[in-house]
């Protein structure tokens, strides 16, 4: 897992970056511009507008930590900066920053999924910004992202992420878009180990698995169960480690155990229930108790990134289109999320951290130094 260490400002790590506009026209420091929006986007700010009112507003403020030869850049200078900006040398930059804040060791789940931006599109011309990224579940942290090729799709995008992380001792879970031969080679090559969901896209694999979990006999069984929000539900996770059923079960690299996953829903009000049945493959070695919760926490990329992009960030509705600026706004965000969420002397809500850090420029700094 990401050990979680002391929180350093992400600031630092961006200045080494190339500055993507002629000299001529610098009229504002690459870094002062870099600050002023992570700033912001920690208050609240969501376009490039907000940005400019936010550092006009604090301008007094922001003197005391920043050079700003010309005072606060216009809306277009932050538009125009962020459209140019190189998005993989960014990345770089925030993988740096995250590896620097954390530590690996065994038994994270480190989950990796899509996301799409879909303001980011531009009539029928431009299909939306689609972003895959991942999440570790244990440290609450963002750990990275690769935009998607517009002519590509998922299965070119997550090899692309999981070369540039560090995955050593993991559990990387994926859904069944990532299940593919590949992908499981080079988990397995970053040792570290599979999850991945099973569905139709893999010839006879469902078919075969669906026959494992029917004839063979299962090693280990786990049960949960969960009360809330108007229902009783239990989770059934159970392992089985009979291959014989699977076609070809050496291809996927290390396959050690079909997963089966039963849930069922009681809902209070209505009286009515559900059932669902899901599929995994995986290459670990742990046991029903240890896989269940894996399981579970994939959908931590979920509620933890996908959600809070959209309802807190209001990533959704972002119109911006320009050049790289989508890209390179969608990872401003994460560094915000990630600061925020590792700011912990406040129990509040992701909601009010921000509305207290636009207030009160003390906590700001806390959040941003942490």
């Amino acid at each position: 897992m990401y050990e979680k260490r002391v929180m350093q400002t992400p600031i630092s790590y961006f200045t080494a970056l190339t500055d993507p506009r002629v000299d001529r026209t610098k009229s504002h420091l690459m870094e002062d511009i870099i600050f002023i929006t992570i700033a912001a986007v920690i208050c609240g700010a969501e376009t490039w507008n907000d940005i400019e009112h936010y550092g006009k507003s604090k301008e007094s403020w922001l003197k005391h930590y920043l050079q700003l030869p010309n005072g606060i850049p216009s809306h277009d200078t932050f538009n125009r900066f962020f459209s140019a900006l190189d998005p993989e040398a960014f990345e770089q930059a925030f993988l740096s920053w995250v590896k620097d804040i954390s530590e690996l060791t065994n038994g994270d789940v480190i989950s990796i999924d899509g996301k799409t931006i879909c303001g980011s599109r531009d009539g029928d011309s431009k299909r939306a910004v689609h972003i895959v990224s991942a999440w570790s579940c244990a440290n609450q942290l963002s750990l990275g992202q690769i935009k998607i090729d517009e002519k590509s799709n998922e299965i070119t995008a997550i090899p692309k992420l999981l070369n540039v992380l560090a995955l050593k001792g993991c559990l990387v879970t994926i859904d069944a878009m990532g299940c593919q031969r590949e992908i499981a080679a080079q988990i397995i090559e970053k040792e570290a180990d599979y999850l991945l969901a099973v569905k139709g896209n893999q010839g006879c694999l469902e078919e075969d698995a669906e026959c494992t979990v029917r004839f063979a006999k299962p090693v280990s069984e786990w049960i949960e169960d969960d009360f809330g929000h108007g229902r009783i539900e239990q989770r059934k996770c159970t392992l089985y480690h009979d291959l014989s059923f699977i076609d070809n079960a050496s291809a996927w690299k290390n396959l050690n155990a079909i997963v089966k996953i039963e849930a069922t829903r009681y809902f209070k009000s209505s009286g009515k229930e559900e059932k669902e049945v899901r599929l995994y493959i995986t290459s670990s070695k742990g046991n029903a108790e240890t896989i269940g919760p894996a399981v579970r926490s994939h959908w931590g990329i979920e509620n933890n990134v996908h959600w809070q992009l959209d309802v807190s960030f209001n990533e959704d509705d972002s119109r911006k289109r320009e050049g790289y600026a989508a890209q390179n706004f969608s990872m401003i965000n994460r560094i915000a999320l990630n600061l925020i969420k590792h700011e912990q002397s406040e129990k509040r809500s992701m909601k009010g951290k921000r509305l207290n850090a636009g207030w009160n420029n003390d906590y700001l700094l806390k959040i941003l130094t942490n």
